[in-house]
């Protein structure tokens, strides 16, 4: 029989994904607990928000299951308060039985070659954020234009900046992709995107259904050599995976069929391509390749060079994570030292934080229930403040934070302003946001 815990106090520091289902599993694990999750932007949800891709609406959806979450009584949404600047993670944990870090890698890996300083090289994190109306990311202003753009990385986030590139106005008129973007992408006319992994097309961690919406453009048609797809899959696959790369491999061979003039843009697949250098002098004129053999598992490179020019370079190749003060970093950096995802006594970790930036986002379920059952079996309940001692501290530092009503009245006034055909129009503004929080409903 497991013990009660009414009393119990929890802060959750990331209101992404793995914040909300940790929060779901604490709340029916223990229905008298309190539980804040608690976010340094106004806004929740995370990657749902500024991750997932804008034209990919049905994904988002998932955010309709957060709200639900979010309405529980006994969990508070705490945006606009930064944990390790506006208060530290030692006085967070001063207050709460129980602290589940939440916050994800934010940070974009390096591709750690010459070049990679210049003026129109991005990594996807900052990116993609920009796209979708981050706050962080806001004032970006990317350096978009022929010859094109090439997109280093093999996964599905690759993709998705390809298709945005390379999508029409028009079919993106029912997203909620950032105004500016939108402007900037039409008026930029990126031209043609390569994307270029230095692996082939049967290791590459694409989705079939990210790689066949590829077909479905209206402006652009996606191209591969027909000499880079394999005849046969190698031995030892898993049912599923064999399955999946089967139909991965028949996308390709369709596109190795396709038409390089049939769009005004194209979509260019390169494989077996290692970056060398990023080529130019005030900016970015294109990436200096090595090709690559594959064989047994591993990869060398050949000695022979190939030079793709381009104006942009965006790098989809992994995250890295930060550290609050108190924790440690993994030896890979994409994740905090954890054991099964506790660092220390009432001190917790979920979602990639915990494990590295992997999986899809109902991944991150099994993550928040197993720190949930950890958190009931080891933590003794109603020892700290709890939620009154947060608020202490916000009215000593006179901090601002916004509460679930306060982003359900951005979220109105985003979707009043959109254009007629649009889902919502981000406030990408933290100022914004907060002047429109606080406004009182006509």
């Amino acid at each position: 029989m497991s013990k009660p815990f009414a009393s119990l106090s929890v802060a959750i520091v990331g209101a992404g994904p793995a914040g909300f289902y940790t929060a779901q599993a604490l709340a029916d694990l223990a229905p008298d607990a309190r539980i804040d999750i608690i976010d340094r932007l106004p806004t929740p949800f995370g990657l749902i928000r500024y991750g997932v891709a804008p034209d990919h609406q049905e994904t988002k959806k998932i955010q309709e299951l957060f709200e639900s979450i979010a309405l529980l009584p006994q969990i508070d949404f705490v945006g606009n308060i930064e944990i390790g600047k506006d208060i530290t993670l030692a006085e967070l944990r001063e207050c709460y039985d129980a602290v589940v870090l939440a916050y994800g890698v934010p940070h974009d890996a390096e591709l750690g070659i010459p070049g990679e300083a210049l003026p129109g090289v991005y990594g996807a994190a900052r990116f993609v954020g920009w796209y979708n109306g981050h706050p962080d990311q806001a004032d970006l202003r990317p350096r978009l234009g022929k010859p094109g753009a090439i997109v280093i990385g093999n996964g599905n986030v690759a993709i998705d900046i390809a298709r945005l590139l390379s999508k029409s106005q028009a079919e993106l008129e029912h997203s909620d992709i950032a105004p500016y973007a939108l402007e900037q992408i039409g008026r930029a006319a990126p031209g043609d995107v390569h994307i270029v992994g230095r692996r082939g097309p049967a290791q590459a961690k694409f989705t079939t259904d990210e790689l066949t919406e590829l077909g479905r453009l209206e402006q652009a048609v996606a191209v591969v050599d027909a000499e880079d797809i394999p005849a046969r899959l190698d031995d030892g696959l898993s049912m599923k995976d064999k399955r999946i790369k089967t139909r991965n491999l028949e996308c390709f061979r369709a596109y190795a069929q396709s038409d390089p003039a049939g769009r005004s843009r194209r979509i260019h697949f390169r494989f077996y391509l290692r970056p060398h250098a990023i080529l130019g002098n005030d900016c970015v004129e294109g990436v200096r390749f090595e090709r690559v053999a594959v064989s047994d598992g591993g990869s060398a490179g050949t000695g022979e060079m190939l030079d793709i020019p381009c104006s942009t370079v965006i790098s989809a190749i992994g995250y890295r994570a930060c550290a609050l003060n108190g924790v440690e970093l993994s030896t890979a950096g994409n994740c905090l030292r954890n054991d099964e995802g506790r660092i220390d006594s009432g001190l917790y970790v979920v979602g990639w934080l915990r494990r590295g930036p992997s999986g899809k986002i109902g991944t991150n379920r099994a993550d928040g229930e197993s720190v949930a059952q950890r958190i009931q079996q080891e933590v003794e309940p109603g020892r700290l403040a709890g939620r009154a001692g947060l608020e202490r501290l916000v009215r000593a530092r006179s901090l601002s934070p916004v509460d679930f009503p306060g982003w359900k009245r951005i979220e109105t006034f985003e979707r009043a302003n959109a254009p007629t055909a649009a889902v919502r129009r981000k406030v990408t503004r933290i100022s914004e946001m907060l002047d429109v929080s606080r406004a009182l409903p006509t």
